[in-house]
């Protein structure tokens, strides 16, 4: 074999045509080998020789796509000093771009052995570790280009890849829970008709299934346990995990561009599967374990904000090198649109406390690529001041988890301010105006992957996640749930009609808000996970989507076509596919009722009055009382107030148009009735003559837009409990 001296740049496996390059920083080994491991068993030890600024490197020609490969780092195993370097130990490289295989547990992938952990453990991990992949770089992306959807015309789907494919009826089997099958006809067309523009995918980097959920005979199938930034997760492809994860990722990438939606990906730079003191050595660990983590006074123990064992160490210029070529590769090479980072508070820990100004959000201020995709924070970690929503620098939009609690807290009748409601319902100006950020800074979410879905959201007071195996231990024990007078599944019919209304509500008033809205997969047909707000390691039937049946959806369709079809009543007490298909059609209808009207998607806060020069005398937002008179600061105060009409003016939007235009959109009249009984709404007389009903989520149709009835002002409305009405007023 022939043994270049290679390059130090770029990091990791690098294939050229004619062979590869690869590179790994160590400071702490004393000497390093590359071995490329043989389909036999064998494998093959090239020592690593050259070294620049402690970046060992060699380039091997004739080494081609497909090759399995893995580092040895011979050094000091000092755990005392934070040092665990073990040439027993087969890694992972930390840039591989593709991983094959999955760890077979045992003591063998472990620095030390169980019944002696302070003594160094020298069995050889190679046959039960995972292995990292040469791949092919080049990929015929044809005219693909990022939508760069602006985010006031973004609707974000967040879903699990093989949750949202592994139970669709219209995709192939070999096809459902992979790559390829979020490329599929079938499941494009559910995305654009219901009218999503971005599709957040739950982790995708490769990940790994921890031991101990291994051992219960669960799995991590959310995937939030790393082990490698730039590769994609190798159990989620159809074609193969030689590299062939990387082409059909691409590929799904570029089918969902064609389609107009956005790709982000939700990614976890906040840890790695390693785990504490006590966990498996498969990459960081073994190569420079005190450059790569985050280490207490006593460096044998690991420091934890992330509650996994430990922290990524975000003051070491390796660690952020890292974080940012990765981004720029997904970007670059793999064309994703965006990442929202789990918990992102700490990313901006340097030393202990939360630092807003961190190096991590420098580098990405004045990054070329990272900077000018979606920045998306889940702005919390589980360390001391960890809860940072609102504290995010300018470029980042955020998960609003006061969003998602105000909400729930309103329809579920919990005593609270109507003015925080209000602040919610129009972007958050309290946590967002005051450093030159948006309303479109506000990620609008009720539900999300960790929690109860919207079903059980309005089905379940208690978490029932006995199925995890901890005695009910684990998830949110306070949700601001409400399970309408009855815990679970019932067939009392005014029971199931009170979970409908409330499902409606809330993607009503998900859709009515401004900000950037974000849907649960599955939540618009109601899917369940049987109170499970915590299906972390449920990679089974409990968490994957159930969609309801081709045929009963096109008989849907059908009678929607037809002109004496039904119209819907309000019964809503029937379960099924019928009723989770009317969910659908609603969540359908409110998204384009959004999207057609950009006074619900406005990118500047409210004034609060008239705009000049648009010849209109109205406030742009205005607030009464049911009785149609002006909300005073006693209205605004009343602790158990639970109900309020909201007025936008279509014609006091202050923003312009892309091309300056002056933009105009109809009036609208928000009705909002959380209370636990009928109340009767009067429409204000001095706010329009004449209005149009166009949703009223009393009815199970939530009566589709233009088709409710027409009211005058004046005119005295009753809601039902717990509902929502709006009126809509042609510019």
């Amino acid at each position: 074999m022939q043994v270049w001296p290679g390059e130090a740049y770029p990091l990791g496996a690098t294939y050229d045509g004619a062979g590869t390059n690869f590179a790994v920083f160590t400071e702490a080994a004393d000497r390093a080998e590359l071995c490329l491991l043989h389909d036999d068993g064998s494998e093959t030890a090239v020592e690593l020789r050259e070294s620049d600024a402690f970046v060992r490197h060699v380039y091997l020609p004739g080494i081609m796509p497909g090759q399995r490969y893995g580092f040895r780092v011979h050094g000091p195993y000092a755990p005392e000093r934070g040092l665990r370097c073990n040439s027993a130990k087969l890694l992972l490289d930390p840039y591989a771009r593709a991983i094959s295989g999955s760890v077979r547990w045992g003591e063998e992938v472990y620095g030390y052995h169980f019944d002696a952990p302070d003594r160094r453990n020298d069995l050889d991990s190679a046959p039960h570790t995972m292995t990292s992949v040469v791949v092919n770089p080049y990929f015929d992306w044809g005219d693909d280009r990022l939508p760069r959807t602006e985010y006031h015309h973004t609707v974000i789907y967040e879903a699990h890849v093989k949750g949202l494919t592994m139970r669709h009826p219209g995709l192939p089997e070999e096809l459902r829970g992979t790559y390829a099958g979020l490329a599929h006809p079938a499941l494009i067309e559910h995305l654009t008709e219901l009218g999503v523009t971005a599709l957040e995918l739950m982790p995708v980097h490769q990940f790994v299934n921890d031991h101990r959920l291994v051992d219960m005979g669960l799995n991590n199938y959310w995937g939030y346990n790393t082990i490698g930034f730039f590769a994609p997760h190798n159990a989620y492809a159809s074609w193969g995990d030689r590299g062939q994860q990387v082409l059909e990722f691409k590929s799904a990438v570029k089918a969902l561009h064609e389609a107009g939606i956005e790709v982000i990906l939700d990614v976890v730079y906040n840890h790695t599967a390693e785990g504490n003191h006590l966990g498996p050595t498969l990459s960081f660990k073994g190569i420079d374990n005190p450059s790569y983590y985050r280490l207490t006074d006593d460096p044998r123990y690991y420091m934890d904000t992330t509650g996994t064992g430990n922290s990524l160490l975000m003051r070491s210029p390796h660690v952020l090198q890292m974080i940012m070529d990765s981004l720029r590769y997904w970007v670059t090479e793999m064309h994703v649109d965006g990442f929202r980072f789990d918990l992102a508070a700490t990313l901006a820990r340097q030393f202990h406390e939360v630092d807003r100004l961190s190096s991590f959000f420098d580098l990405v201020q004045q990054d070329p690529v990272v900077s000018q995709v979606k920045l998306i924070a889940e702005p919390w970690d589980v360390g001391e001041g960890g809860y940072q929503v609102g504290n995010f620098p300018p470029l980042w939009t955020e998960w609003n988890g006061k969003y998602r609690d105000t909400v729930r807290d309103l329809w579920r009748g919990e005593p609270r301010a109507l003015a925080e409601f209000a602040s919610r319902l129009t972007g958050s100006s309290d946590l967002y105006q005051d450093d030159g950020r948006r309303p479109l800074a506000s990620i609008n979410f009720v539900t999300c992957h960790d929690g109860f879905t919207l079903h059980d959201l309005v089905s379940y007071d208690d978490k029932h996640n006995t199925a995890n195996g901890e005695d009910n231990r684990d998830g949110e024990s306070h949700n601001r749930s409400w399970n309408s007078g009855v815990e679970g599944d019932t067939d009392d019919p005014d029971v199931l009609r009170l979970r409908a209304r409330q499902m409606r509500n809330f993607v009503a008033t998900l859709m009515l808000s401004q900000g950037v809205p974000m849907i649960s997969h599955g939540d618009e047909v109601a899917r369940t996970q049987r109170g499970n707000n915590n299906a972390y390691c449920q990679d089974n039937e409990l968490a994957w989507l159930d969609w309801p049946s081709e045929r009963e959806e096109r008989r849907r369709r059908d009678q929607r076509e037809t002109p004496d079809g039904d119209t819907g009543g309000d019964d809503g007490a029937d379960g099924g596919d019928d009723a989770r298909l009317r969910m659908l059609a609603f969540t359908r209808a409110m998204v384009w009722l959004r999207k057609n009207h950009p006074v619900f998607r406005r990118r500047r806060f409210f004034h609060g009055r008239p705009v000049e020069g648009t010849h209109d005398d109205l406030s742009d937002i205005a607030w009464f009382t049911p009785e149609g008179t002006e909300m005073t600061q006693r209205d605004w105060d009343q602790a158990r107030a639970s109900a309020l009409t909201v007025f936008l003016n279509g014609n006091a939007i202050s923003e312009p148009g892309r091309r300056g235009e002056r933009i105009t959109d109809d009036s609208f009249l928000l009705m909002f009735n959380a209370s636990p009984g009928p109340l009767e709404f009067v429409v204000p007389v001095d706010h329009g003559r004449q209005w149009q009903v166009v949703v009223d989520t009393a009815r199970e149709d939530g009566v589709p837009p233009g088709t409710g009835p027409k009211v005058r002002a004046g005119t005295r409305l009753t809601l039902t409990d717990r509902s929502l009405t709006v009126l809509q007023r042609p510019v």
